[in-house]
């Protein structure tokens, strides 16, 4: 059994919890510091005592999977919100340099986000003056970009110099020193790649979009990594709550010494060249990324593949999960999800291949139709993984780790529980019960989606109880059942879900 020290991005369930469970069953040991170190939301980890533990335990461990923005600032949110001068930050970063002085055996595998810039207005994760600006100043930074590439119109323009009228000069100040002080430590993040101090390191876009803030801040990074020729050392690409997985597989396919091959298959002709919600390129360049730097290798020959992952895409453009139930001429016409499902059976049962499932038909939650269907061919617990969460990058990562370990270790106890807890989530809870309670459970007790009863209050209760009413009538499977054990609001809002599910046999 080896060791790996994980630092998580944050404490929500997808980043705390997710690599713990997935991991049970492998030659691998998780190891995460107390969780009383970590902050919550808004609120930073207590970023000396984290160190400090890390410095304590190093020598226990043979690989560690690091949140520079955890390790920097004190989680995801903090790192959008914290005053530290550049100074501060690049001493917390240099502790890397360290672990490697303290065990110089051990491989690093890190990953530092290009800040995220939200195009609508809500202070729920980002500062308090977002909620009156924040459309405002993901408009500046889209049409300051496009005047800067001289591709802005008159109409434009107009726009342009309305919002430089009426956005606060100490706003945009304050937003753009934060933002100028994360790109340095993206940079001197890979400064220790250069060094050999991180052997490999990802840069996800959180929220990405072609023009604006982040693309402009992805561009410098591209040209530094090029110009550094640290190419094939550090990818940058569409993501965030999944690379602890994403590296997690990558590790395990080094540390084997195995590359395995895998082809992709879609359930529209056009579902490759979609543009997904919150990504900046097209579907089929992410999954290129995703398979990559999980340590596979893409093919287009189904008889070289040891897994097969299955996207379900949109068509056309991509909705969110919660309007999939309202009637759209076009979405579906364009899409074959027969034939998907007919295709995901042939692999299974005939070509006795590993088949992961990519659930992206949708944004911020899975295809109830598709799992339908799975259902009725009896193949929810036949498939090596099934993910259908938040962004298209966020199921993608999840769904090709899963499949990895499956394809190593095959069908284990651990490998059951975390399919059930991908359809409850991403599919009951994510698609039908979040928008159920928030419509017609939350307004009655004065709260909303941003601000339910706490963790543990009656709004979890209710949760579970829908979540439950919902497993019963779509999850059927000739072998197994579904139970929900555990069912809490971790930031205490509509957004995520924390819950422990288990199957039992029938």
């Amino acid at each position: 059994m080896k060791n790996i020290l994980y630092i998580p991005l944050d404490e929500r369930p997808c980043n705390l919890s997710f690599l713990p469970m997935i991991s049970k069953e492998t030659d691998y040991n998780i190891v995460i510091p107390p969780t009383n170190i970590f902050g919550y939301k808004k609120t930073a980890a207590d970023i000396d005592k984290m160190w400090t533990w890390i410095f304590d335990n190093i020598n226990t461990f043979d690989f560690a999977i690091l949140s520079i923005d955890m390790l920097v600032y004190g989680g995801i949110l903090p790192s959008r919100l914290h005053h530290s001068s550049l100074e501060h930050c690049k001493s917390k970063l240099n502790n890397i340099k360290k672990i490697k002085e303290l065990n110089s055996k051990i491989k690093i595998y890190a990953f530092n986000l290009i800040m995220r810039c939200p195009s609508y207005s809500s202070s729920d994760e980002e500062p308090d003056y977002y909620e009156d600006y924040g459309k405002e100043i993901f408009q500046y930074g889209y049409l300051s970009h496009k005047r800067n590439l001289e591709i802005i119109n008159e109409e434009e323009i107009k726009t342009l110099d309305k919002i430089k009228e009426m956005l606060p000069s100490w706003v945009l100040e304050d937003y753009t020193h934060r933002r100028k002080i994360n790109g340095k430590i993206n940079k001197y993040t890979m400064e220790l790649v250069k060094d050999n101090t991180i052997d490999f390191l990802v840069i996800p876009q959180d929220d990405s979009a072609p023009f604006g803030f982040t693309a402009v801040d992805q561009h410098v990074l591209r040209d530094y990594i090029h110009d550094n020729r640290l190419d094939f050392k550090v990818y940058m690409y569409p993501g965030a709550d999944e690379v602890g997985l994403t590296l997690f597989s990558r590790l395990i396919n080094e540390d084997k010494g195995i590359r395995p091959c895998v082809y992709t298959r879609f359930s529209s002709v056009k579902g490759p060249c979609i543009m997904p919600l919150y990504e900046d390129r097209l579907l089929y360049e992410t999954i290129k990324y995703q398979i990559l730097c999980a340590g596979c290798i893409p093919v287009e020959d189904i008889n070289s593949a040891n897994l097969v992952l299955m996207v379900n895409s949109p068509a056309e453009i991509m909705y969110e999960a919660w309007e999939q139930n309202m009637p759209e001429a076009n979405y579906n016409v364009n899409k074959n999800l027969i034939e998907f499902v007919e295709f995901i059976d042939y692999i299974i049962n005939i070509k006795k291949l590993p088949c992961a499932v990519a659930d992206v038909a949708y944004g911020n939650g899975g295809d109830i139709k598709l799992i339908q269907d799975l259902s009725q061919k009896d193949l929810l617990f036949k498939v090596a993984s099934y993910a259908g969460w938040n962004t298209n990058s966020n199921t993608l990562g999840t769904t090709i780790c899963q499949a990895m370990i499956y394809h190593i270790y095959g069908k284990t106890k651990t490998h059951l529980d975390f399919l059930a807890l991908r359809y409850v989530e991403d599919t009951a809870y994510c698609s039908h019960v979040r928008k159920l309670v928030t419509d017609n459970f939350l307004p009655e007790k004065g709260l909303n989606y941003f601000k339910a009863d706490g963790q543990r209050g009656e709004v979890s209760n209710i949760v579970k109880k829908e979540l439950t009413k919902f497993s019963k009538e779509n999850f059927i499977d000739r072998s197994y059942e579904i139970e929900i054990l555990d069912c809490f609001m971790p930031w205490d809002r509509m957004f995520e879900v924390g819950l422990n599910v288990k199957v039992k046999l029938i």
